[in-house]
């Protein structure tokens, strides 16, 4: 039964009232559970239930357990849907810019629609694919949002967008081979998804992978890169805006927005464009560049920075050290260094208490006359890896400690300190 015909016959009847038996099977009972259905319901269906029940299961962590248990997926789009959260803020933008309604492209089982419905947003959801289509579309009648979400099984590429306040596109970044980091290899490539963003009336959105080169932005896009929980989600190219301008609720570079706790907040709902920007989720907290030179490589102070890596997708670690008031340990690494101790939500701070050369047996010797038994090891500049790390200095007793394997100026070194509480 393939991924399609497996849908459709959980839509029926019989295949709800199946799933919903099986919904809270442990992975270990399977087989005896397929065992006792398979006596009363056809073989293809248990096996499409149990397998619906698997990836709802995975899709918790994305959609939230109450959506996740009523949503409907395909392997595939549990693996490259949006996050919820992350959907969630960009409709949000999309809804602050004024926009009603939406062509999201390569929609997917409908991650992003959803989120744009949510938000009061018509949407046309557009998915080549028959199973994903039809994923999308019984996940908007299962979320009661089918009025706001028409789905068509389409090629993008052939979509007529022009009745749409905005576009929404987010190109497939995976082959046979795994993922694609070319963006003109993506389906449909990055050139095809500018000029259909471009011909938006009020915005369009481009979701790219985070590794995208800041070279293969177009000068008419302002490029965001989102984490969520510290964890780097994704980049999106934003057209409509006017170039270099801040739109209404939004502030100049390194100006405080109201109720920002640093410079250089800005309102979410906002683009730039030719501008950079990294936002941090929950918040959102979002950094637009400045336009900073590199910071001076200094020696290290009482406190290390490190930056979010949206952030350091971003370029913006230059916004990061004006902020603290800091240099960096090294011209060519993301850790940036200070005498004093200054609130930012965009780096995590850490005092740092030790400095040495790169040298395990002193290392080990420290850690046991500090009792050190819960070892963080955090490395930049480094070919030393982590775990290796900890089975050579066996750390044991009571208390925690941080170590950074990095360069300060070129030569290996290690700094051992602990992350400072922010209550």
């Amino acid at each position: 039964m393939n991924d399609l015909d497996a849908l459709l016959a959980l839509l029926t009847p019989e295949g709800r009232a199946l799933l919903d038996e099986v919904r809270d099977t442990d992975p270990a009972r399977e087989l005896a559970v397929a065992t006792r259905l398979r006596r009363t319901h056809p073989a293809g269906l248990v096996s499409a239930a149990l397998g619906q029940a698997r990836l709802r299961q995975r899709a918790v962590a994305k959609f939230g357990a109450e959506d996740a248990g009523r949503m409907f997926f395909t392997p595939n789009g549990v693996e490259q849907s949006t996050r919820a959260s992350v959907a969630a803020y960009r409709a949000g933008r999309m809804a602050a810019l004024g926009v009603t309604s939406v062509a999201d492209l390569c929609c997917g089982i409908g991650g992003d629609a959803i989120a744009l419905a949510r938000a009061g947003i018509r949407v046309l959801a557009v998915d080549r694919d028959p199973a994903t289509a039809a994923a999308a579309r019984a996940n908007a009648e299962a979320l009661g949002l089918d009025e706001l979400i028409e789905v068509r099984e389409a090629d993008v590429t052939e979509v007529e967008t022009r009745g749409y306040d905005a576009v929404f596109v987010d190109p497939a970044r995976r082959g046979g081979r795994g993922r694609i980091f070319d963006p003109e290899a993506y389906s449909p490539p990055l050139s095809w998804a500018v000029e259909a963003a471009r011909t938006a009336s009020r915005a369009a959105a481009l979701k790219v992978a985070p590794g995208i080169p800041h070279e293969a932005v177009p000068e008419d896009a302002e490029a965001e890169w989102i984490s969520d929980g510290g964890d780097v989600k994704e980049a999106v190219l934003w057209f409509g805006g006017a170039p270099g301008a801040v739109a209404p609720g939004a502030v100049a570079p390194g100006a405080v927005a109201p109720g920002a706790v640093a410079p250089g907040a800005v309102a979410p709902g906002t683009v730039t464009l030719g501008a950079v920007r990294a936002t941090l989720l929950p918040g959102p907290r979002t950094l637009l560049g400045a336009g900073l030179p590199d910071p001076e490589v200094r020696t290290p102070g009482r406190y290390l920075y490190e930056p979010d890596g949206a952030v350091i997708r971003a370029h913006l670690v230059a916004e990061v050290a004006e902020q603290v008031g800091g240099g960096l340990l090294d011209a060519t690494i993301a850790y940036v260094t200070a005498d004093e101790l200054r609130p930012t939500p965009y780096a995590t701070a850490y005092e740092i208490t030790d400095r040495m050369p790169f040298n395990v047996k002193k290392l080990k010797a420290l850690l046991r006359e500090r009792e050190v038994g819960t070892l963080t090891v955090k490395k930049r500049g480094s070919a030393v890896e982590p775990e290796e790390l900890r089975r050579k200095v066996k750390p044991q007793g009571p208390n925690a400690a941080t170590v950074f394997m990095t360069r300060v100026a070129g030569a290996p070194t290690m700094l051992i300190g602990h992350p400072v509480d922010r209550r």
